[in-house]
């Protein structure tokens, strides 16, 4: 675990966002910008602010121990960003927020289509007096197309994108299930960032800016990957295989006398490793199992004879003694588990914030991306609603903020 400090120079360093998104697809994605360096300034709505704030419990606790208007599902996706309360359907919000957006490199947005162009704030209303301006729309269909009006959210996406399609018991009989996280939503931020940076490497190059459209459903099927492309390709669709892999055998679940491992034999040579340390080298020499191509085609025959045999020893024997013979493994880890692994401490996945209403700085999630020259940097915990009017109309605007007006940080 690491105390946050801002670093000298991050890679986005001078980059200003304006976030007009709520909800998770939008704010992972700017989250991930702000890591980077770049000034993200949070728009919202004055009064209730994102969504996700009002998402709990649980909520962050004053020193009192009662909970306070910031949820833990709004901390997971809003760090790095600063807030200002604006009501753009009014005239004077819309002013301000032409204003801001004069000054911005990048706006990012994900209304229903259609939502901001009744106020004029669509790309199209945008880029003849905002040239340089990459916008980025992200909805659950995209501009285009026959859904492109309806509403997407990421459990509907999961199950129209197919994933759940590939998640849940084996069998045609079982019950599809969701990921544990909104990961349509995820990826879709991830997709929208690529997106950003790329269409600012154009404007770079060109002086032009562009609009940038994400659908979470594009990016859901974008993502079935190499599910996707058995289909393709073969012509079949892929039943649920609970655990296993369709197409590599053992590479599953299996358990242990104390819990369950993973197992996830990618060759013939880690399979003979295998059968040799479990005592079963045998297997390996069975011509219904010699072969990657074998064992699939026997799967049913084989994962039963070893969910016997490493139902045998504890998780450590298996952990220990596979490593050592280069066969990939792994626990199946709780939460508690996965931030009392050494690895997940040595990478800083876990920071410390101070906020405003916490008595003891906030444990938040680390950035994933580690960088030699430019290290992510943690200057904002995630704010609260308009916490940060006063400094971004003066950072951003200047002599410009007069008659802008100050509100008041809003109460707990």
């Amino acid at each position: 675990m690491t105390t946050a400090e801002q670093q000298p120079k991050a890679a986005l360093s001078g980059l200003r966002i304006l976030d007009m998104s709520r909800i998770l697809a939008g704010p992972a994605a700017t989250q991930l910008l702000g890591d980077l360096g770049a000034d993200v300034v949070k728009i919202e709505r004055p009064g209730e602010g994102d969504d996700t704030r009002k998402w709990g419990p649980p909520f962050v606790q004053d020193k009192d121990g009662h909970n306070t208007s910031e949820s833990s599902y709004y901390l997971s996706a809003n760090r790095n960003k600063r807030s200002i309360a604006v009501d753009y359907t009014t005239e004077d919000g819309r002013a301000l927020l032409l204003k801001l957006i004069a000054k911005a490199d990048v706006l990012i947005e994900n209304f229903r289509t259609g939502t901001l162009a009744r106020y004029g704030l669509s790309y199209d209303d945008l880029k003849d007096d905002f040239p340089r301006l990459i916008y980025c729309s992200l909805t659950g269909f995209g501009q285009t197309g026959p859904y492109r009006e309806k509403a997407g959210y990421d459990f509907l996406i999961q199950g129209m994108g197919g994933i759940m399609s590939l998640t849940g018991p084996e069998g045609e009989g079982g019950m599809p299930y969701k990921t544990g996280v909104a990961i349509a939503d995820l990826m879709a931020g991830m997709y929208a960032a690529n997106g950003i940076l790329a269409a600012l490497h154009y404007r770079n190059t060109t002086g032009r800016g562009q609009f940038v459209d994400i659908a979470l459903l594009d990016t859901q099927v974008a993502w079935l990957s190499n599910a996707a492309q058995y289909y393709l390709t073969g012509g079949k669709v892929t039943p649920r295989m609970g655990n296993a892999h369709p197409t590599i055998v053992p590479y599953e679940v299996f358990p242990a006398a104390d819990g369950h491992m993973i197992l996830a034999v990618g060759n013939n040579k880690q399979f003979v490793s295998f059968c040799q340390f479990a005592g079963c080298p045998q297997l390996a020499e069975d011509p219904r199992f010699q072969t990657n191509q074998a064992r699939v085609e026997n799967r049913t025959e084989l994962i039963p004879l070893l969910r016997e045999i490493t139902a045998q020893h504890p998780l450590a024997y298996w952990m220990e003694g596979l490593e050592k013979n280069g066969v990939p493994c792994g626990p199946v880890n709780t939460l508690d588990k996965v931030f009392a692994d050494p690895q997940v401490k040595a990478r800083d996945m876990v920071i410390d914030m101070p906020h405003p209403y916490a008595p003891d700085p906030l444990q938040l999630l680390g950035c994933p991306v580690k960088m030699s020259e430019t290290p992510a940097s943690y200057r904002h915990a995630p704010p609260v609603l308009d916490q940060h009017r006063a400094e971004i109309l003066e950072d951003w605007l200047g002599d410009e903020n007069a008659g802008t007006g100050q509100q008041e940080v809003q109460n707990r």
